[in-house]
């Protein structure tokens, strides 16, 4: 009897907890039905979005190599137009447009010469990095204005594999007025927008290491 007692206890005790768990399932159950409905909205806008600020096609290397030209251009154009007393200023910020992302996205962009402010998140603290004149960043002394006469690209390589996104990495050459050239480390990365143009959406460099500290 007490064996019997015993079962009849035991098979009692596993019914209530499959009926526990069988209730909270079923309650669950509508709750994660009802949250991954309540986001279907916002994922379709935010789909209609990236349809509308991105191209589906994918990147090539010959795009990032072109793209990299016209970034070495713009650098070069915006030292000319200051060198020639003219609106540097406005140059820099249409640079910054057509060249990075900061109006489809989030930039990441760590200039070589930013000490203090290292991280430009913003379209304003990229163009004082660029040509300086503006007081909350007071370290810049105007990149692009140096001015430099030519830049070249040496890739280590680039990465496509995503197809949406490319990255590429290597050493730049910045040839100043006086033929004296300054090699930079970059890492950029580049999407594309709606236009087929490639945009920069990372950007860091740096000066190589130097194990004199000099």
């Amino acid at each position: 009897m007490r064996k019997l007692s015993t079962l009849m206890t035991k098979t009692t005790l596993v019914a209530a907890t499959v009926m526990l768990v069988t209730g909270c399932s079923a309650v669950a159950k509508p709750q994660m039905e009802h949250s991954a409905s309540s986001n279907v909205p916002a994922l379709k806008a935010k789909a209609l979005d990236n349809a509308l600020l991105y191209s589906d096609e994918c990147i090539t290397e010959r795009e990032v190599v072109t793209a990299q030209k016209m970034w070495g251009d713009g650098i070069v154009r915006i030292g000319a137009v200051f060198s020639n007393d003219g609106d540097y200023s406005g140059e820099a910020a249409d640079f910054i447009q057509a060249m990075y992302g900061y109006d489809l996205s989030s930039v990441l962009f760590k200039p070589t010469l930013a000490a203090n402010d290292q991280f430009r998140s913003s379209f304003d603290a990229a163009l004082s990095y660029f040509v300086g004149g503006n007081d909350a960043y007071e370290e810049d002394k105007g990149f692009a204005i140096k001015p430099y006469t030519n830049v070249k690209f040496d890739n280590v390589g680039i990465i496509n594999n995503s197809c949406r996104m490319a990255v590429a990495m290597g050493n730049y050459f910045f040839t100043d007025t006086k033929g004296g050239e300054t090699k930079v480390e970059y890492t950029f990365a580049y999407v594309k927008d709606s236009d087929g143009d490639l945009r920069i959406v990372a950007h860091q460099s740096s000066l190589p290491y130097n194990p004199n500290g000099n």
